[in-house]
């Protein structure tokens, strides 16, 4: 018999180790949203339990998020040092979001991250086009280094979590 949830997971765990830095970036943006939003419905529930969980994911993402970032000064991005201290405002926002349960909160993070997670969708689909004709492996988006490895290790992109 075939299961299909060790068929699910066995496919993203293929996705996570082939995707280019990019698209694993992407992906765990994608993966931050819907976290939030499960959160959020969670919270207006009133189902902390749920709630709690999600947004102990959104966490992990955002930390992983942090540590994939290149603020040495070595991508030659300016940027890195404010998208460091906002991983660093949401980290904090989403404790408290948890703690207190407040859901006005949790929207207000995802309503920072959405755009976020729409700039950098933008950023790899330029950068897959600059590519192509080349014939190269996508380089990673400014900033960001690869962490396929903790990616996959951690499980943050699973989709039961």
């Amino acid at each position: 018999m075939h299961n299909p949830a060790a068929a699910r997971a066995r496919f993203l765990a293929d996705a996570v180790a082939t995707a280019s830095p990019a698209k694993l970036l992407t992906m765990l943006y994608d993966r931050l949203v819907l976290d939030l939003s499960r959160a959020e419905r969670a919270q207006a529930a009133g189902d902390r339990a749920t709630a709690n969980a999600q947004l102990q994911h959104a966490q992990d993402v955002v930390t992983e998020l942090h540590s994939s970032l290149d603020t040495s000064g070595a991508s030659g991005w300016a940027g890195a040092a404010g998208l460091a201290g906002l991983y660093t405002f949401l980290s904090s926002e989403l404790v408290e979001a948890n703690i207190s349960g407040d859901v006005a909160r949790t929207a207000a993070c995802r309503g920072i991250v959405e755009p976020l997670r729409d700039a950098w969708h933008q950023a790899a689909q330029t950068v897959a086009q600059q590519s192509a004709p080349a014939a190269q492996a996508a380089p990673a988006l400014p900033s960001q280094r690869t962490g396929a490895t903790s990616v996959a290790a951690g499980g943050l992109l699973s989709v039961s979590a």
